[in-house]
């Protein structure tokens, strides 16, 4: 179902909060990937381009409800003054008199942004009194953090809740796109997974191996496959507990269900390490896998393509430690020039796609790795089951995100107050 998009909402003269994802990495103060701030840029210019008045909101690392110096937003403030062009001041606080003062005298146009939302306690604890607070700054709710949909937090689902709440166009195309995946994929439709635990992603091996026409698994995910198979994979980390569950799938998936065939083993785990590559019926009782090899990538390239989608969440080694990241910035390169519909989700993944300087030729690459797992896992995300059902079409829409419901009618009558005329 689509839920109810920020074209729906009249904003002119109001004040919106929007709940963005700037949880963007940074080093002694500097950003390194502005990427998710980017993303954020087509609903921000959208409802300043309404006559809105903007409060973005976002977390920032693992605070832990504590203020963290490092972990402040004024860096993410600075970098959207240079990409909106216009003045964005960076609130000292996240909550409380000050803030309120500040935003009451927003005008049309103008942008804020709080201060880490994690700061505060009541943001992961989706505590009823944070919420309130949060939602009394604003007359109307945006959600465009897909990176944080599968969190009932305050301000994802406590604030959607009790203010008019509408999905950012960041969130509605992460829904289509996603969505679209597991009802309608161009086929064969052929999944890549990697990354360090089979446990993290169970639900979601499962289902793709439901609907998907293949299925690759590399990095130490694949580890417990191998085992599963009765191999030795020495050193390797794997998850023992993981084997019955991973032997099942052997079984009946059969050849829907792709492993290593070789890999690039070291007996230490440091850059520069000796290592060489090993059929995986022959991993040395001393060495770790790190990697897979070249046999593997030829094989999983030639399945590959062929496919009409590719869905990849991943690394196939420990990508971070040179020389163990070829395989998967030699995935990332493949999948570049694939004619099929790719769409990559996952941190590593995507940093894998843009240091190999390919992201231009990715059709989607998702800002939700965990989120992204989850909805096609088939699992409820909060702070999209909290948005509303779109209203019924009445003509055609404006804005980056496509053809929707035009004008939608005023959500709440009169002037954005301090506060005034809140939802529910």
């Amino acid at each position: 179902m689509r839920k109810r998009s920020v074209r729906d909402l009249d904003v002119r003269g109001r004040r919106v909060l929007v709940r963005a994802d700037f949880n963007v990495p940074l080093e002694g103060g500097r950003i390194t990937d502005d990427t998710r701030i980017r993303a954020a840029l087509p609903t921000i210019r959208y409802l300043l381009e309404q006559g809105a008045a903007v409060i973005l909101c976002s977390h920032l690392g693992r605070p832990k409800g504590k203020v963290v110096e490092e972990l402040r937003l004024a860096p993410v403030a600075r970098r959207l003054e240079e990409l909106l062009g216009r003045p964005v001041r960076a609130l000292p606080e996240v909550v409380g008199p000050q803030v309120e003062r500040e935003v009451a005298g927003l005008q049309p146009g103008e942008v804020v942004l709080l201060e880490n939302l994690r700061f505060h306690p009541g943001e992961t604890a989706n505590d009823p009194e944070f919420a309130a607070a949060l939602a009394r700054l604003a007359d109307a709710y945006v959600n465009d953090a897909f990176g944080a949909a599968h969190r009932a937090h305050a301000s994802v689902v406590g604030v959607a809740e009790r203010l008019p709440a509408a999905a950012g166009f960041l969130l509605e195309r992460e829904l289509q796109v996603l969505g679209d995946l597991l009802e309608r994929p161009r086929r064969p439709f052929w999944a890549v997974l990697g990354g360090a635990k089979v446990s993290d992603k169970i639900g979601v091996i499962e289902r793709l191996l439901e609907v998907c026409d293949g299925l690759a698994i590399g990095g130490a995910m694949a580890n417990t496959l191998l085992a599963a198979r009765g191999f030795d994979v020495g050193r390797s980390i794997y998850e023992p507990e993981q084997v019955e569950p991973a032997r099942r799938w052997l079984e009946t998936a059969g050849d829907r269900l792709l492993l290593p065939a070789d890999v690039v083993v070291t007996e230490k785990l440091e850059p520069g390490a000796p290592s060489r590559v090993v059929p995986v019926d022959r991993i040395p009782a001393g060495a770790m896998a790190v990697d897979v090899g070249p046999a593997t990538l030829a094989a999983w390239q030639e399945r590959l393509r062929g496919a009409g989608t590719v869905f990849w969440n991943g690394p196939l080694g420990v990508f971070e430690v040179e020389p163990f990241h070829r395989g998967t910035f030699a995935l990332a390169e493949f999948l570049a020039g694939l004619e099929a519909v790719t769409v990559v989700g996952g941190g590593d993944s995507v940093a894998a796609v843009q240091r190999t300087g390919v992201a231009g030729r990715i059709d989607h690459i998702s800002t939700g790795g965990g989120a992204s797992l989850e909805l096609l896992e088939g699992k409820e995300l909060p702070g999209v089951a909290v948005l509303p059902e779109a209203p019924a079409p009445r003509g055609n829409g404006s804005g980056p995100g496509g053809a929707g419901a035009a004008g939608g009618a005023s959500e709440r009558g009169g002037p954005a107050g301090p506060g005034g005329g809140m939802a529910g």
